[in-house]
């Protein structure tokens, strides 16, 4: 795949309160086999109410995948903080890396920020990360 083609979505969404946290374990899970068959490559980190995801990989099926996010039940008001080209990976073969717990950049921090701002603090909690 030419780099020119990859594309990014940054959005962050809510657990639905009628979910049990469990099933954050059983998304993630799920993610991996479904973004492997799409090529995309993804970060999913979750602090035990909020998740906030990079998705990244073919324009098509990142803006697809986006849509059925916004369509899940499981999710309640996903927000995309910042979408467009991407140069390069970040996440290399990982169909999803998935973290959860205090990260230095809060969620809430993160969701009042869009465009170039929300991707600088997303890269800064990236790189909080353990591992």
């Amino acid at each position: 795949m030419s780099q020119s083609l990859l594309y990014q979505v940054l959005y962050v969404s809510t657990l639905s309160p009628e979910q049990p946290l469990s099933i954050v374990a059983d998304i993630a899970h799920r993610a991996r086999a479904s973004n492997a068959e799409r090529g995309i490559t993804a970060l999913l980190a979750f602090d035990g109410q909020r998740f906030c995801q990079m998705l990244e990989g073919e324009r098509k099926p990142v803006l697809s995948l986006t849509e059925r996010i916004r369509n899940d039940a499981r999710h309640t008001g996903v927000e995309v903080l910042y979408h467009g080209p991407l140069q390069a990976r970040r996440f290399g073969d990982f169909q999803l890396a998935f973290t959860s717990g205090e990260e230095e950049t809060s969620f809430e921090q993160l969701e009042a920020l869009d465009g170039s701002a929300a991707l600088a603090a997303f890269e800064r909690l990236r790189l909080a990360l353990p591992g």
